[in-house]
């Protein structure tokens, strides 16, 4: 196989079958603290297939460049561009009965971010300690994008995973979960107010 970044994919996208070139990964956006806490994760180093690895690839909706879509059926998340194209993130879904969907937008980002457990996710999944310390550890893993309607925070986010496992799949408790790595890129790129287009199950982009 030729070598990463330099691969050309012919993938099924948004009902075409289109030319799709594998973007070389990056470690120029990591900081000091993020090649710390990444050096030695304590979780498995999961091989991603590689459909659900970070691509640029040919993107025919009419979303403007900067805004972010998730298509929950294909666990993909799109960073439109100029031109045509978009960054394709493989991501975890929720689960049909816990996705949300709709349009938000990004009301704040965090690095590293402590998680607090909701009520229900005590109910459901607890006990968990009333806040779990950021760390490679933590379920929100690198970076969160906090998603807002008006001012009013969703509860749901698109953050990093300690289980790169499951990346492709739907199993978690309704958030977006993209690899550690994919997260800091996708934080990098958006703006405060970046609209943020999540496809409810059954409807594919």
């Amino acid at each position: 196989m030729m070598k990463r970044g330099l691969a050309l994919l012919f993938v099924g996208l948004l009902g075409g079958c289109m030319q799709a070139t594998l973007a070389p990964s990056s470690n120029a956006s990591l900081t000091p603290r993020d090649r710390q806490l990444l050096a030695h994760p304590p979780y498995a180093q999961a091989s991603i297939p590689e459909t659900y690895r970070r691509h640029i690839v040919d993107y025919t909706r009419k979303e403007q460049p900067g805004t972010i879509l998730v298509d929950t059926n294909a666990r993909y998340l799109y960073y439109v561009l100029p031109g045509g194209k978009a960054i394709r993130y493989g991501v975890t879904v929720g689960e049909e009965a816990l996705a949300w969907s709709g349009v938000a937008t990004v009301g704040r980002t965090a690095e590293w971010p402590d998680w607090i457990p909701t009520a229900e996710i005590q109910a459901r999944l607890g006990p968990y300690p009333k806040r779990v310390a950021g760390g490679p550890a933590n379920p929100l893993g690198a970076r969160a994008i906090y998603l807002y309607e008006g001012n009013k925070d969703t509860l749901y986010r698109i953050h990093g995973t300690n289980q790169p496992e499951y990346i492709g799949q739907a199993i978690s408790s309704g958030c977006i979960r993209m690899t550690n790595e994919d997260v800091i890129d996708l934080v990098n790129r958006v703006k405060l107010g970046t609209i943020v287009v999540v496809l409810p199950p059954g409807q594919s982009a």
